[in-house]
């Protein structure tokens, strides 16, 4: 109780290590199981293969394939719901429904209304995000282009899929629930209207338990090859789970390496503290042992203390763990609109959490017990020798020049004691580390979003075209009243290759010299794309190991689908995607293509904008159109609702733990000094001089250790930002003063508050009790 404001700091840091723990031990272990349950209800294929248009029959010879459990053909394509009169049109992605019954694989959940009925071609179901976030209900009617025909149809009910948890426009990175919409139809009625009756292009596949993804693939890729298969590829490839496991993924790699930090800030917190009591504790410790207790008994009773607030720490950091989890767990269940969630706790996180807090708490003060062993009752009882200062006069005439008297004694006890000085620093500098390194993760998300929307793209609009067309196209975008300037781009879906590492990606061709869509270096300057080779991403070269001076090997999955070997000349910041950058003219030429396009960037005249709308729409080569606007406000939701939630709960962990070091610093400081203030009282000093030799010494404590606290957190923060870092998005890490500006004012608020608590105890003082203290 004499000590319970240190170890409730204490136990407070333990508690936030044990939190983090817990909660992210039971999110991964939440979402694993949730996705897990998701996929096996609803029957979520192991293997996706399409094609450009494959007669029915092939499906049989597509279930023979070995290794093959079951397949699935259906029709999917491309279309544009013409939501409101001038606003641009939403792309869709339509997916059939067999005549009969439900999907055999890829099912879906129901939330309100019911399915189209067979033989209604109208009818169609929508998928609840877009539907919400666009106000549309069953009974409701929307217009859709498909296959350049403009068709009315009615919803009739909503629903959810395992296939889109993560929903993104072809060609984008980043979700939008109003921008992008998923259409259920009949299959008869969406071969009509594709003219795929008798065929698919898409089929569905389930695996036998053992069987191996890569060979039922290449299997797969050859059979459909004469169809114009544009390359099979596992469930872990699918756009939606490959988000949602990368997401589990970082999850579980911050829990595994971002708790031990706090727990090794609170193992060095409580070493301070045993070590300082054990030294003021000395005489009681020889006392003790001249009456026969033994060296083991009396480290017995500070290690029970210890424990005591560790164990105190980790229930607390356990019940606070388990509380946050259930509400990140409800909190990732709208954002990955799963339809329900199996919460289960991690047993291993609490097991970790207690033994590690328990062990990194025992593991600091087993250094300062082996003293008590060491003590003999005749040397404990004794009070320490005096300290020898003689070495210090002609320092001490030095500052007497310049310093007055409580300042000098600031001084001096900081030089004369550079062990416990250093500790406090080192402590100090921890917590302040900790807040730095939260800060600059949330800069760097900040940072992310603002390269990607000011330094690389700076278009207003992104279209995309159903094939690709010729350049003519781009002449006839430029011509459009108010579009003001035009910038071509090829896109070629393809297998990326490097050795055994591969990635579904793509090569994206631009001019030479990009002004709308730019590429830069590390410095943000911008790169121009030659034509004697491939600009990769740095996000694609980590995941495949390359460096440039290397190979690339590319299987593109259109047109004559070569197999192209590319030099890598660059290696360039993206923060956004892991994207191959090619010259279009030079891409174009290896494809056998000349002057072809699949999209471009455009700016326009805002006074225009309605009438490019217009223009727009009234184009059937267009596949879609994405605002920038539109594009950044979901990159700034998924940053704040999404992954990146997370960096909030690290920084107002980290703030805690930033106020527990300070705070118990302050009061070790004043533990220590009790009599000694109370001796400077007696003889004289007023409230405020005593407390400024107190408060002076913490002071120059905490200066001292801004600039380490600083280095420390720039180096967790790269921890932390590789941790949070996917191939959709990467967080850059650099200077921020603004992240450093508010670490230091939190640690020197800290500081403010810790010292005005311990001023207010040493103004309400007993002098004469403390006096006594050592007699």
């Amino acid at each position: 109780m004499r000590m319970k404001g240190q170890a409730a700091a204490i136990a407070a840091v333990i508690a936030m290590g044990v939190l983090l723990q817990v909660m992210m031990g039971g999110l991964v272990n939440t979402l694993e199981e949730t996705r897990k349950a998701y996929y096996d209800r609803y029957r979520l294929a192991d293997v996706f293969a399409s094609v450009t248009r494959a007669p029915e029959r092939m499906l049989d010879r597509v279930a023979e394939i070995p290794g093959v459990a079951g397949a699935e053909a259906r029709i999917t394509g491309g279309a544009l719901i013409d939501i409101a009169q001038g606003e641009l049109p939403i792309r869709a992605q339509v997916v059939s429904l067999p005549d009969l019954g439900r999907p055999r694989l890829n099912d879906f959940y129901l939330t309100r209304g019911r399915a189209p009925d067979p033989g209604h071609d109208d009818e169609i179901m929508l998928l609840e995000g877009f539907a919400t976030a666009r106000g549309l209900s069953p009974g409701d009617r929307l217009v859709a282009t498909m296959n350049g025909a403009k068709r009315a149809f009615r919803i009739t009910g909503l629903a959810q899929s395992p296939e889109f948890l993560y929903t993104t426009a072809p060609g984008e990175l980043v979700p939008d629930d109003t921008r992008y919409a998923v259409i259920w139809m009949r299959q008869a009625a969406l071969a009509a209207a594709y003219d795929m009756r008798g065929a698919f292009n898409q089929a569905l596949v389930v695996l036998d338990h053992g069987a191996e993804v890569d060979g039922v693939v290449d299997a797969l890729d050859r059979l459909l090859d004469d169809y114009g298969a544009s390359g099979a590829y596992g469930v872990a490839l699918q756009a939606s789970n490959r988000f949602v496991t990368q997401e589990i993924e970082g999850l579980s790699a911050v829990s595994k390496g971002i708790p031990p930090i706090f727990l090794a800030v609170a193992a060095f917190l409580l070493y301070i503290v045993i070590s300082r009591m054990v030294q003021a504790e000395r005489e009681q410790i020889g006392l003790l042992k001249a009456f026969g207790y033994t060296g083991w008994e009396v480290s017995l009773h500070y290690l029970k203390f210890v424990l005591l607030i560790a164990i105190i720490g980790a229930v607390l950091g356990s019940i606070g763990g388990i509380a946050t989890g259930r509400a990140m767990a409800g909190f990732y269940q709208l954002y990955f609109k799963f339809p329900f969630i199996v919460f289960l706790l991690d047993p291993k996180s609490f097991l970790i959490g207690f033994v590690v807090s328990i062990a990194a708490a025992s593991g600091g003060s087993l250094f300062v017990l082996r003293r008590v062993f060491a003590l003999t009752p005749a040397v404990a009882m004794r009070p320490p020798a005096p300290v020898d200062y003689s070495g210090s006069r002609q320092i001490a005439g030095v500052l007497k020049r310049f310093l007055d008297q409580p300042s000098r004694m600031v001084l001096r006890r900081i030089l004369r004691h550079p062990g416990r000085t250093a500790g406090s620093v080192i402590g100090i500098s921890a917590g302040m580390a900790l807040s730095v390194a939260s800060l600059t993760l949330m800069h760097g998300f900040e940072r992310t979003i603002d390269v990607t929307f000011t330094e690389l793209d700076r278009s207003d609009m992104t279209l995309s075209f159903i094939q690709p067309i010729s350049q003519n196209g781009a002449y006839a975008l430029a011509r459009v009243p108010g579009v003001l300037h035009v910038e071509p781009v090829r896109e070629v879906p393809a297998i990326l290759r490097n050795g055994l590492k591969t990635y579904n990606g793509a090569l994206n061709g631009r001019v030479a010299h990009p002004i709308l869509g730019r590429v830069v270096d590390d410095n943000t300057r911008p790169i121009a794309i030659r034509a004697d080779g491939v600009i990769v991403a740095r996000s694609l070269a980590d995941i495949l190991g390359l460096e440039a001076g290397d190979t690339l090997t590319v299987e593109v999955r259109e047109g004559r689908r070569p197999v192209l070997r590319l030099p890598v000349i660059e290696v360039a910041n993206t923060l956004m995607g892991a994207p191959v950058y090619m010259r279009i003219d030079a891409l174009n030429r290896v494809l056998k293509e000349p002057g072809r396009i699949s999209g471009a960037y455009i700016t326009v005249d805002e006074a225009h904008e309605k009438g490019i709308i217009q223009a727009i729409k009234g184009m059937p080569k267009v596949a879609g159109v994405s605002q920038k606007e539109s594009a950044r406000n979901s990159l700034e939701e998924l940053m704040n609702t999404g992954p990146g939630f997370m960096r909030y709960i690290m920084t107002i962990i980290a703030g805690i733990i930033t106020f527990g070091v300070v705070y118990n610093a302050a009061r070790i400081a004043y533990a220590e000094r009790e009599r000694d203030l109370a001796s400077l009282r007696v003889i004289g000093f007023t409230r405020g001089e005593a407390a400024f030799v107190l408060l002076g010494e913490m002071g120059v404590v905490t200066l001292l250790a801004l600039p380490l606290g600083l280095a420390m957190g720039f180096a967790i923060a790269h921890a932390m930002v590789s941790r949070f870092s996917t191939d959709i998005y990467q967080i850059p890490v650099d200077f921020s003063p603004s992240a450093y500006g508010a670490a230091l004012l939190a640690v020197l608020i800290a500081t403010l508050i810790s010292g005005w608590l311990v001023k207010r105890d040493l103004d309400r003082a007993d002098l004469v009790a403390a006096l006594k203290t050592r007699e």
